[in-house]
């Protein structure tokens, strides 16, 4: 499934060894606006700290766990997106994603989002995608609202970020439900 070619000019590639300096750099350069709703952000202080997360994806991916890919714009590496463990028994899974603050409001997520979203549900036949956002992350949570996910509710207190508390908003997406045309 991976490499997965998104568009002509968007494509996810799993995170290898080889991208681990990209992947610490984009970070870096991204830290304060990623730290403000990603608790492990402080945790990558050096390109280091990414091997054993870099192999820890590439045996969940191997299991067919779940994955993370970097998201490449134009042959660059912008962000990540990935899924948290497939539930095959319920065949049901979650989305995560992130993406520099340069390449942020021209589709690039929501594009990935709208096609990996026909993979997941045509090629590997899962019934649900759920993405979680903080309830205050307005730029995240535009992502499912705009392509049709059900807010499922809000979960009051459900993640300890730093030195408060976030409510976490539940979105998700059916197989039945079918998606709507994404506009550029």
């Amino acid at each position: 499934m991976l490499p997965f070619q998104v568009n002509d000019s968007i494509q996810l590639k799993l995170i290898q060894s080889q991208d681990r300096d990209k992947l610490y750099s984009l970070i870096d350069e991204n830290r304060v606006m990623l730290r403000e709703w990603l608790l492990w952000v402080d945790k990558r202080q050096s390109p280091d700290d990414l091997d054993p997360v870099i192999e820890m994806w590439t045996r969940n991916f191997e299991e067919r766990n779940g994955f993370d890919a970097g998201v490449w714009f134009n042959e660059e590496l912008v962000g990540m997106i990935g899924l948290h463990y497939i539930d095959w028994k319920n065949k049901a899974t979650s989305i995560g994603y992130f993406l520099s603050k340069s390449a942020q409001g021209k589709g690039i997520i929501t594009t990935s989002i709208q096609k990996l979203s026909t993979y997941l549900f045509n090629e590997l036949k899962l019934n649900r995608i759920i993405i979680q956002c903080a309830e205050n992350n307005i730029k995240s949570r535009a992502i499912p609202e705009k392509m049709g996910f059900i807010n499922e509710g809000t979960s009051r207190q459900a993640q300890w970020l730093y030195d408060h508390y976030e409510n976490i908003v539940t979105y998700s997406l059916l197989s039945s439900d079918g998606q709507k045309e994404v506009l550029k």
